[in-house]
Order: structure tokens, then sequence, then C-alpha cells
């Protein structure tokens, strides 16, 4: 038995309507701030993520150096005559300085 309630029936969906998209409207809002949290909290793991990788390559520099200096008698050798200005017998060393700059007049 199908009864015509007129106008109250379209009422009726309509407000059900604006309930259902009020409700989503909400949940909505209330999850907003956590998405914005979300994705800010990715942007700071790619910054992370991208400073490890540099901190490992300068990890293997160094590392690379290390072991140079461990293993390499050429590399401890070469440091000491560019560090210390040690030369072996019979060697001259010749040092060059920087070249003075001239600066500009004060007034």
């Amino acid at each position: 038995m199908n009864v015509d309630l007129g106008i109250w029936s379209k009422l009726t969906k309509v407000v059900v309507g604006l309930v259902v998209l009020a409700v989503l409207l909400l949940i909505g809002m209330c999850y907003l701030p956590v998405i914005r949290q979300n994705e800010q909290l990715r942007r700071q793991i790619l910054l992370d993520q991208n400073q490890i990788e540099q901190a490992q390559a300068r990890s293997k520099e160094l590392q690379a150096q290390v072991d140079a200096l461990l293993h390499d008698q050429k590399t401890i050798e070469r440091l000491t005559r560019e560090k210390l200005g040690y030369a072996k017998p019979d060697e001259t060393v010749v040092r060059f300085e920087a070249p003075a700059t001239n600066s500009p007049p004060r007034y």
C-alpha cells in the first residue's frame, strides 16, 4: 500500500541526505589535521633519508681515507711531505706562498 504523503516524503529524503552529507563533512573535518600531519611527516622522512644517504656517502669517503692511511705506504709518504714538509735525503723542498692580495684603499 502506497500512501502519498506529499511534500513530507520528499522533505524526509532531503533531510536524510543532508544529515548524511553533514556526517561525512564532520568525519572529513576530523581527519583533515591527521592527513596534513601525515603529509608533513612523509616530507620529513624524505629529508631524513636524503641526509642519511649523504652521511653514508661521506662515511664511505672517510673509510676509504682511513684504509688508505692504514694500508698504503705511498699515501702516508705523500701526506707527510705535504703536511709536514718532510723530504728524502738529497731532495730540495720548495714552498710556494700564496700571493699577497692588494686590498682596496680605505678612506
